[in-house]
């Protein structure tokens, strides 16, 4: 597959290396500035507490298409998530690694099964399904829908049935946070670039429909 690059921007060794272990931690942080007036901007802090990814939405967008920077310069940047359609209800983003220039996978979000408890797939790079992200409770799900949106959401992420993930949402009103745990997975069956993608659009996606 030919890169995403071109051949004047080619990252060299040492940068391809330093990026790919920035997505080895167990845990993250993505957090989301709620009354932001155009677009959006993520942070993403590793389990230090170090900033480890920046992103920012842009506003006015027909479709979909959040970059991933490994700093708030945004000049190197290391992921790309992309949707396929304009208008889709059930909406898949292609998850790119901009400087390996390959797809890693996708997301899919079940639009209907969302309406009452939003649920995902993760999605293999030849488009296989792989497993699913889903909101954790029923309950919680319609008291959020129908009564008062100050639950907070948690998810788990699955890959073939067993528990690779969870999203946890912290309440605030002025900043969305989700911390990501990945210590479930013991097997590495999940990429964690997939994960990561994953906290971002849960912030960006279901964030913005409360």
């Amino acid at each position: 597959m030919a890169t995403f690059h071109p051949p004047h921007q080619q990252p060299d060794a040492l940068e391809v290396a330093y990026s790919q272990q920035l997505f080895q931690h167990p845990h993250y942080v993505v957090r989301r500035k709620v009354f932001q007036i155009f677009g959006a901007s993520f942070h993403i802090y590793d389990s230090q507490g170090r900033l480890a990814f920046y992103s920012k939405q842009k506003a006015f967008r027909l479709k979909e298409d959040i970059r991933l920077y490994t700093g708030e310069d945004m000049t190197t940047e290391i992921l790309t998530l992309k949707a396929r359609r304009i208008i889709d209800f059930s909406a898949t983003y292609d998850v790119i690694d901009t400087q390996l220039g390959k797809k890693v996978g996708a997301l899919r979000r079940r639009g209907v099964a969302s309406l009452l408890r939003d649920t995902w797939e993760f999605v293999g790079p030849n488009d296989e399904a792989l497993g699913e992200i889903k909101e954790d409770t029923w309950l919680a799900a319609l008291i959020r829908r129908f009564l008062i949106n100050i639950v907070p959401q948690s998810y788990t992420g699955t890959i073939h049935g067993q528990v690779v993930c969870r999203f946890k949402q912290n309440f605030n009103p002025f900043v969305q946070k989700i911390i990501l745990d990945f210590t479930p997975d013991t097997s590495g069956l999940l990429d964690r670039r997939l994960g990561i993608a994953a906290a971002i659009l849960l912030c960006a996606i279901e964030g913005r429909q409360r």
